[in-house]
């Protein structure tokens, strides 16, 4: 099932567990301006809150994956004085990393082009960032005198290092994919005559997982980045019951005893 209005900035295609969460701005590189942007979260949460969705792909329509704010719309606010400058990251930026970061499933980058600024810093959220050969990276936001936003300060330290991502946000530049995989932001780099069928395999077989089990992962790796080990423990031990009174640990644990492949139902 594919959203009708295939004109809207964001598009959003289901198929066999799998919610495609398309960027469709080709001529502008899909980039941010504001309606893009509360597209983008009303079909986040719109999947997060969807069962069915068992796992979620972010990508872009065309030669870019999202080149982050749309810099021509920006001009114009800036020109009105406009207030959404200074509340876009409230609004729009923050709520679409912590959906990327926390639904109860796993969410693939399928970076199919470049990504820069916020754009690069939505697929550092995500759990897999599976990287067209010809995709590459760029932390643009000092080029144009700006922090940095949408959680890149939080994420990219954790890929690559602390000293890296200084780097990388201080003198920006375009990481090409092979880098991205030496450093760790890339999960995988994959030929660009390949890369759908891959991103979609890998799609398919975390839909046809323990999604229960993956949400409850996702928690556990973001909670214990900024807590105690004692907190994470006992965040852990609750994680562990509630999956443990899931159908799909029954249907694993049987499995296992039969000698035989579970099927998840993500129940």
């Amino acid at each position: 099932m594919t959203d009708a209005a295939t004109d809207q900035p964001v598009v959003v295609e289901y198929a066999e567990g799998v919610a495609t969460v398309r960027l469709n701005r080709p001529d502008a590189m899909n980039s941010l301006d504001i309606a893009t942007k509360e597209a983008l979260l009303a079909a986040l949460q719109r999947v997060a809150a969807d069962p069915e969705a068992r796992c979620v792909v972010l990508t872009g329509t065309g030669r870019a994956f999202c080149v982050g704010q749309d810099l021509k719309e920006h001009v114009g606010l800036l020109a009105e004085g406009s207030e959404s400058l200074f509340t876009t990251v409230a609004e729009h930026y923050n709520p679409i990393v912590e959906l990327l970061s926390t639904m109860d499933k796993p969410v693939i980058a399928a970076v199919n082009g470049v990504a820069a600024g916020a754009g690069a810093a939505f697929t550092f959220a995500c759990d897999l960032r599976l990287v067209s050969d010809a995709a590459g990276f760029n932390l643009a936001f000092a080029g144009i005198a700006l922090s940095s936003d949408s959680g890149s300060s939080f994420w990219l330290p954790r890929l690559v290092g602390v000293a890296k991502a200084k780097e990388l946000l201080l003198m920006p530049r375009t990481v090409k994919a092979d880098e991205a995989l030496q450093l760790g932001i890339a999960t995988r780099v994959i030929p660009a005559g390949e890369f759908a069928a891959e991103v979609a395999q890998t799609a398919r077989t975390l839909a046809a997982g323990p999604t229960r089990a993956y949400g409850a992962i996702r928690r556990a790796v973001e909670y214990s980045a900024t807590h105690t080990l004692a907190e994470s423990l006992a965040h852990e031990g609750q994680l562990m019951n509630d999956t443990g009174a899931t159908a799909d640990h029954k249907a694993a644990v049987d499995a296992f005893l039969a000698k035989e492949q579970p099927v998840f139902t993500g129940r």
